[in-house]
């Protein structure tokens, strides 16, 4: 009976308001369609999903450096620079194949590391000595204002390695004088010391 009851306050609500019902299943219908797209996009997305996380992982990889993957050797360029006591600097350029950092530097502990980049590395050490161009052809000298320089070669080239100081030549003894204007080789570190100690006590005082 109330089923019946229902049905009827339904039918007699249709007839008075045929239009109103008619929106009301216009709207029902809207819903219902837009319900079965939505699905469809999410069933659409959820199929993509896989292949979307595979394709961060490649740019992932693709993004890692090859020797951090691979443990490549890498190549660099050393660069090193001794200075000598006479100012001198001599430079050696080495290609190094560095399979371990660790054992990189420890190679080369006794020398001051100066500057690096990608390619190349710059060392620094300085020697206790005087450089091989000076045992080789270094010549103490005199030049024509007085000063005493350490010149490549003969010092009539005039070709000045290292100037020192002003000497008072009015107080060299003859010998002296021949000798600096024919040029005294250097040969070692000590002949070097020894000669200028010897023309120090000749030096000029600055006023």
């Amino acid at each position: 009976m109330v089923v019946v009851k229902l049905a009827t306050k339904i039918l007699t609500i249709v007839k008075k308001h045929p239009v109103f019902i008619g929106l009301i299943g216009l709207l029902i219908i809207i819903a219902g369609f837009f319900t079965i797209i939505d699905q469809q996009q999410l069933s659409s997305t959820a199929a993509e999903a896989p292949f979307i996380r595979e394709s961060s992982k490649a740019e992932i990889h693709s993004a890692v450096p090859v020797s951090a993957i691979t443990n490549d050797p890498k190549q660099v360029q050393v660069v090193l620079a001794r200075v000598y006591l006479d100012g001198e600097i001599s430079e050696e350029i080495v290609e190094e194949t560095i399979w371990s950092m660790e054992d990189f530097w420890a190679q080369y502990r006794e020398w001051e590391l100066i500057d690096q980049n990608e390619a190349t590395v710059v060392f620094q050490q300085k020697v206790d000595d005087i450089s091989p161009l000076l045992k080789i052809n270094g010549y103490f000298g005199i030049s024509d204002e007085g000063t005493l320089n350490i010149y490549d070669g003969n010092p009539a080239g005039e070709k000045v390695i290292q100037s020192f100081f002003q000497i008072n030549t009015k107080e060299l003894k003859s010998h002296q004088q021949r000798e600096l204007q024919n040029g005294i080789p250097v040969l070692s570190r000590d002949r070097y010391e020894e000669v200028l100690k010897t023309y120090k006590k000749y030096a000029k005082q600055e006023m």
